[in-house]
């Protein structure tokens, strides 16, 4: 066990947006990255099989607190860890983070955090780096549409890449961790609206994108269930497209980014399955290759292989 601080040497492959008072992206708001690191331990936890409350109507309390409250805080019970975001030189960083930029994340402790909280977190990082994104705004949808490329719309946010981790990170077996994650001293929550947000309904494909081509064909849209044609591309009548396009206030459930190019999203099993995902990519991508599909045992086990590489 160890209480030496963490940080995290990474690069920004995109701009990354975090927002202001006003929700402009010129500044690094700590709090909306550590807002994402969050986000991603919940959905790392539940996906191997443990109970992250909704922080913003938490029954977490500081005696009750499910796995995640227990690192990043909750009512009564504050966060074991001062959370800073440096420039490449170490001084805070106050200005957008912006594509190429090198930063660090940094994690001091300031309570104990036991060896398990840091091979989750190790991991959620890993996560994010290799397989999401970061930040308030991540992508809106890529278009190949001659002049439109550059459009603020149509930009990526978000994407980044480990370039080093902390020396002496614990390294633990998944087994180990989901039997810490699954322990009965943590609250169980229902998650009803955010079972979706699990690593198990979680999908990747690296060097692909989805795009809009032409006024009338738009793989993206083709993917999500929308109609491909822009006067009609809001025309949503089954569950499944309302799902995964996002309503009012809500997230859509299908990313793609074109530079870098990759594409990723969930499935929820009552409205699509992992199966009828990929056969809507096979339609959009035909020479596709099972392999290139990569869910949440290929993920866990490449996560875990970072581990012990490291």
């Amino acid at each position: 066990m160890t209480d030496a601080v963490k940080i995290y040497n990474m690069k920004a492959l995109t701009d990354i947006w975090t927002g202001d008072i006003d929700r402009k992206p010129n500044r690094t708001i700590n709090t909306g990255l550590l807002g994402s690191v969050r986000w991603w331990f919940e959905v790392l936890v539940r996906g191997m099989g443990g109970h992250a409350c909704d922080p913003s109507d938490t029954k977490c309390d500081r005696q009750n607190h499910c796995v995640v409250c227990e690192l990043f805080g909750c009512t009564g019970w504050a966060r074991k860890f001062r959370f800073d975001v440096l420039d490449k030189s170490g001084c805070i960083k106050t200005g957008q983070i912006k594509k190429d930029d090198e930063f660090k994340l940094q994690f001091t402790p300031l309570r104990f955090i036991q060896d398990e909280e840091w091979a989750l977190l190790d991991a959620t990082i890993r996560l994010i780096a290799d397989f999401g994104a970061i930040g308030g705004k991540t992508v809106y949808k890529p278009s190949d549409e001659e002049g439109r490329g550059g459009c603020s719309h149509h930009k990526d946010y978000g994407l980044i890449e480990n370039v080093s981790t902390p020396a002496g990170n614990p390294i633990m077996g998944q087994q180990a961790l989901e039997k810490y994650i699954r322990d009965k001293r943590w609250l169980h929550v229902s998650h009803n609206e955010f079972a979706w947000a699990s690593l198990k309904n979680f999908w990747f494909v690296n060097g692909r994108y989805l795009a809009r081509e032409n006024t009338d064909k738009s793989s993206f849209n083709r993917v999500i269930g929308r109609k491909e044609e822009k006067i009609r591309a809001k025309s949503l009548i089954e569950e499944n497209k309302k799902w995964l396009t996002g309503g009012t206030g809500e997230s859509k459930k299908v990313f793609s980014f074109k530079k870098p190019a990759q594409t990723f999203g969930f499935v929820k099993p009552n409205i699509i399955t992992h199966e009828q995902m990929k056969q809507r990519l096979r339609e959009v991508w035909p020479d596709i290759q099972n392999t290139e599909y990569l869910d949440a045992n290929v993920i866990l086990k490449k996560l875990i292989t970072g581990w012990e590489a490291s």
